[in-house]
């Protein structure tokens, strides 16, 4: 048991003496109570000491000679491994108090030498039962922080360091106040209700992979696209980026519950069904893509128009013709594909080119809002509700890493 409590009692001197050192009042650091990896460099120091006096006992076999010069080697690599995570686990916490090192560069040299000197006449384990004691070891601390997460017992300081040094993303789950000040940001999921206008056609476009850039600049310049058509423009939060989330979500006229409490949603063209008018659903791609067949049509369309690899031009002709049809009032929901991931031209999902990705899905969105305002500036009498359906996703990360995640516009025309 002393073997054990010694290199844990010296490890923990090294992890506890810099945080006590640089301690502030009202200081927020989840810290643990001693270093897994010092603890680890210990255990090996005390077996390598441990060979390197067996053999200068037996010094007089020159066999043993080459053995002897190879464990003091790497009796030197582990004190100076032990000197470097304590070193570094300083820096971690001056890093995260914006302190310079200054005198504390003292403090690993005093700890690691004294932890050396605690656990030099302790007496080794064997190599599995090191292996089976930091195994040990680091499942009792990671049961441990499921039950106390605010104080775990091991720290982790490579992991630490690497976190800290690794390049940081760009925060893109919160709207920031330059597009709130600008823009109508919401989570409602009720545009399409909001602004629906029974007395007259209505059309409710996704546009397919239409997300929320990071860069303002470039929002603003898609929304020139609409410029005198549009009521109104904003932002809103998606809960999945999926399509066929965002296809139902969008057409969802209530949710109630019936009299035995389960609970039942009733959808816009169910809705607009009673009323005598003509709803359609138009989507250029095969039935089978995100298993439209077990909810496009429950959701209440009399007609449903599917294609098998139909581009978007060919489906706005189509939703013209049908809007040219002044003896019935319609209301017409259309998935765009043009800007569907994998792009044309890019077969590698995720290691195609970021910026070859960027300007190919720049080109077909531009050509879709286009097809869009040519459809609204032809038919001034009908409300269109137009809608991202999700954030560019399947694509490269770095081209990823230019969107809001489940944010994404909504703009009203007409």
């Amino acid at each position: 048991m002393r073997s054990l409590l010694y290199p844990l009692i010296a490890s923990a001197l090294i992890t506890i003496t810099p945080f006590l050192a640089t301690f502030e009042k009202g200081q927020d650091i989840v810290r643990g109570l001693f270093s897994y990896e010092t603890f680890a460099l210990l255990l090996f120091i005390i077996f390598v000491k441990d060979k390197i006096q067996g053999h200068a006992q037996s010094s007089s076999q020159k066999q043993s000679r080459p053995f002897f010069t190879l464990y003091l080697i790497l009796l030197a690599l582990l004190i100076c491994a032990l000197f470097a995570i304590a070193w570094i686990d300083l820096q971690n916490i001056l890093a995260i108090k914006n302190r310079n090192t200054s005198w504390y560069g003292l403090l690993p040299f005093a700890t690691c030498s004294l932890a050396i000197a605690m656990v030099w006449q302790i007496k080794s384990f064997h190599l599995r039962a090191i292996s089976f004691i930091l195994f040990t070891t680091l499942i009792i601390h990671l049961a441990a922080q499921n039950q106390y997460a605010a104080q775990p017992l091991a720290q982790f300081t490579t992991i630490d360091y690497l976190e800290r040094i690794a390049p940081k993303p760009a925060q893109r789950k919160n709207i920031t106040e330059e597009f709130k000040n600008k823009y109508t940001v919401t989570d409602s999921v009720s545009i399409t209700r909001n602004y629906i206008d029974t007395t007259r056609n209505n059309v409710v476009i996704l546009v397919e992979s239409w997300g929320i850039p990071l860069e303002i600049n470039r929002f603003e310049k898609q929304l020139k696209f609409f410029n005198g058509l549009k009521i109104t423009s904003g932002i809103h939060n998606r809960m999945y980026s999926r399509t066929r989330t965002a296809e139902r979500e969008d057409l969802i006229y209530e949710i109630h519950r019936d009299t035995a409490m389960h609970r039942d949603t009733a959808f816009i063209p169910q809705h607009l069904a009673r009323t005598n008018i003509e709803t359609t659903y138009l989507f250029g791609g095969n039935i089978q893509e995100h298993q439209r067949t077990k909810y496009i049509y429950n959701i209440g369309f009399k007609n449903v128009f599917f294609g098998d690899s139909l581009n978007d031009v060919i489906i706005a002709n189509k939703l013209d013709s049908i809007l040219t049809d002044s003896t019935q009032k319609h209301f017409i929901a259309w998935t765009t594909r043009d800007t569907k991931f994998p792009l044309e031209g890019f077969t590698s999902i995720y290691q195609s080119d970021a910026d070859a990705v960027d300007s190919a899905y720049t080109q077909y969105l531009a050509q879709t809002l286009d097809l869009i305002t040519h459809l609204a500036r032809k038919h001034p009498d009908t409300r269109f509700i137009v809608q991202g359906d999700h954030n560019p996703i399947l694509s490269p990360i770095k081209f990823q890493e230019r969107f809001y995640k489940r944010w994404v516009p909504f703009v009203i025309l007409n």
